[in-house]
């Protein structure tokens, strides 16, 4: 048994085809096939059930396939270990930052750790917090930024700073003349939210302390981006929040149109995160120091009131 073919059973698993496994490995689909079957043999026991379209794993290859993960991910920490004990800042580091934090926070800081730091080679991916979680439970990912807490005992959460709730109110809008905002202002079933799978959605129906469903006699909209939800508070359809760091770029006709709110003012948490035995310290300090000092001038909120997706209810 070895490593590589240990590498070769994990891609098979995950694109359910030798052939795509084979490209995803690099090497040519005979190659692959052989050295599984010959894992297969010296274990004496069948991984994959080839009579199905697509592949699956028989149930004992779902075993051998959960212990290879954790084999494969410790063979690649041997080198993580090197590069910690020589200070080493550099080599492949994945990163996964969610979509309401991805476009704003990542021009602010990717120029700079790119110069600062030239030999760490950033492999940065969009996710959803959901497939975060899984993806460095599992090892796919060193790190990511994302709204917490999360609650997850594996996962270290680093916070890096808090970001303040900002309303955008048309003019025709019942709040559009208040300076300031309270939350109990709010009502859920007048703001435009984002579409199912964003934690901001759930903090603002946290932020609102109302149901998931909302009853909107007129219509129920949920957009996947935040421009989207601007044009429409612009045609007057109700109003949304926005995360603060968006507002920063807004044109100034729209910028007229937010509200802030009273103190303490709500918030989300924004974190890094990582797997609790990540090895690539190093670069996590680098990376979170780097970003901790950039948004230190774009957000100077202190009293804040944190706003959990996880929050009940």
């Amino acid at each position: 048994m070895t490593i590589t073919q240990l590498h070769y059973v994990l891609a098979v698993a995950e694109h359910q085809n030798f052939t795509k496994a084979a490209e995803k490995v690099f090497v040519t689909q005979p190659t692959l096939s052989m050295q599984i079957q010959k894992l297969e043999e010296e274990l004496e026991v069948l991984i994959f059930d080839r009579s199905k379209k697509p592949i699956e794993l028989t149930e004992v290859g779902k075993k051998i396939v959960q212990q290879a993960k954790n084999i494969v991910n410790e063979s690649d920490r041997i080198q993580d270990i090197v590069d910690q004990q020589k200070g080493y800042i550099g080599g492949e580091f994945r990163i996964g930052i969610i979509p309401t934090i991805m476009p704003t926070l990542l021009p602010m800081f990717l120029t700079n750790f790119i110069k600062k730091y030239p030999r760490v080679h950033l492999k940065i991916e969009e996710l959803p917090t959901e497939t975060i979680i899984e993806r460095i439970e599992d090892g796919h990912l060193d790190a990511a930024i994302a709204a917490t807490p999360l609650g997850n005992d594996v996962i270290i959460e680093k916070p890096l700073y808090y970001e303040p709730f900002v309303a955008y109110t048309p003019p025709s809008h019942r709040l559009a003349k208040v300076d300031k905002i309270n939350p109990e202002d709010l009502d859920v079933n007048d703001i435009l939210l984002l579409e199912d799978g964003h934690c901001f959605k759930e903090g603002i129906l946290n932020l609102c302390k109302t149901s998931k469903n909302p009853d909107n006699s007129y219509f129920q909209l949920e957009s996947g981006s935040f421009e989207t939800l601007i044009k429409l508070a612009n045609d007057n359809l109700g109003m949304t929040l926005l995360p603060y760091l968006h507002t920063l770029e807004l044109a100034e006709k729209n910028k007229a149109n937010l509200r802030m709110f009273n103190e303490p003012v709500p918030a989300r948490e924004v974190s890094l995160l990582y797997h609790k035995n990540e090895l690539k310290i190093q670069i996590i300090d680098a990376l979170y120091d780097l970003i901790a000092s950039v948004i230190k001038g774009a957000i100077t909120f202190s009293n804040v009131n944190i706003i959990s997706p996880l929050a009940k209810k």
